[in-house]
């Protein structure tokens, strides 16, 4: 979860802690997250997408050649930078069109993060936590409705194929409310180390499932575990009600925010299963790429 709690638990963590930093270099993070052996040809670019509430900046990556499912993926609550670009361009040579968008571009463009900066850093906790208030679920049920309309667009988009919806942190509560206000085009989803996937709320992500289409694969940090044990329990439960095949698990030893490479929680033997059981995910249920 995206707060003082998490940052506590990742500081005291000997074991998964990696001093990456957010200003690796684009060639550093092609170094921890290597091509598939199959990789594509793949070409991408910056694009900017009209939305109800103003202009929000992107990264648009896809396979030169061919149509293919699209991917919408929301990143972790330090933003778009090189470390999501790097994953898209991954997920894009294994044969997907794949956005990665700035969610606070009502409030800065991205990156927004200089070298050497992370959130445990009270400075930039400070910073980054109000531009959150505008982020409210209309507000994301609104910029979802944009970004798939815009994938939908293009010419890389297999649109008789279904969409996948990624969100990591703060981002998987964002991929299940995409994928509950669009069941006919999402069909896989994916939350790494999501953050209140869980609430009493009546539109909290848990009570959005029966909205759902498609499987999906919720992966869990040990330490949000071990601060609401009860979560994946409440998700399992819920996803069964709604008869949707669904892959819930703690990832051990994993902490919040293992998988971005720049992470200082980065875990890479974990964020590789992470990684492997997604390709998995879409393969089922988008067909093979």
């Amino acid at each position: 979860m995206c707060d003082e709690l998490t940052a506590q638990d990742n500081n005291r963590s000997g074991t998964t802690r990696r001093e990456f930093g957010i200003g690796m270099s684009i060639a550093s993070l092609a170094m921890l997250l290597p091509s598939p052996a199959d990789a594509l040809t793949v070409t991408g670019r910056d694009v900017t997408i009209s939305t109800a509430d103003g202009t929000a900046d992107t990264y648009y990556i896809a396979p030169a050649s061919g149509r293919h499912p699209a991917v919408l993926m929301w990143p972790d609550i330090m933003g778009l930078r090189p470390a999501f670009q790097q994953m898209a361009r991954r997920l894009a040579e294994s044969g997907y069109a794949v956005l990665v968008v700035n969610q606070f571009y009502r409030s800065t463009k991205a990156p927004f993060v200089k070298p050497g900066e992370s959130f445990d850093q009270p400075a930039v906790h400070e910073r980054i936590m109000p531009w959150r208030a505008p982020l409210t679920p209309a507000a994301t049920n609104s910029d979802a409705a944009a970004f798939v309309a815009w994938l939908d667009k293009q010419p890389q988009v297999d649109t008789r194929r279904g969409m996948a919806v990624t969100g990591y942190c703060m981002g998987g509560p964002m991929m299940m409310r995409t994928a509950a206000a669009h069941p006919a085009r999402v069909r896989a989803g994916a939350s790494f180390h999501g953050a209140g996937l869980v609430g009493d709320a009546a539109d909290a992500p848990n009570k959005l499932i029966p909205r759902m289409k498609g499987g999906y694969l919720i992966a869990i940090a040990a330490n949000d575990d071990q601060r609401a044990p009860g979560d994946k329990d409440v998700l399992r439960a819920a996803f069964a009600a709604a008869k949707l095949p669904a892959e819930i698990e703690v990832y051990e030893g994993a902490m919040h925010g293992w998988c971005p490479p720049d992470s200082k929680a980065y875990n890479q033997p974990q964020a590789e299963r992470a990684w492997t059981r997604q390709l998995a995910l879409f393969t089922r249920q988008l067909g093979k790429a």
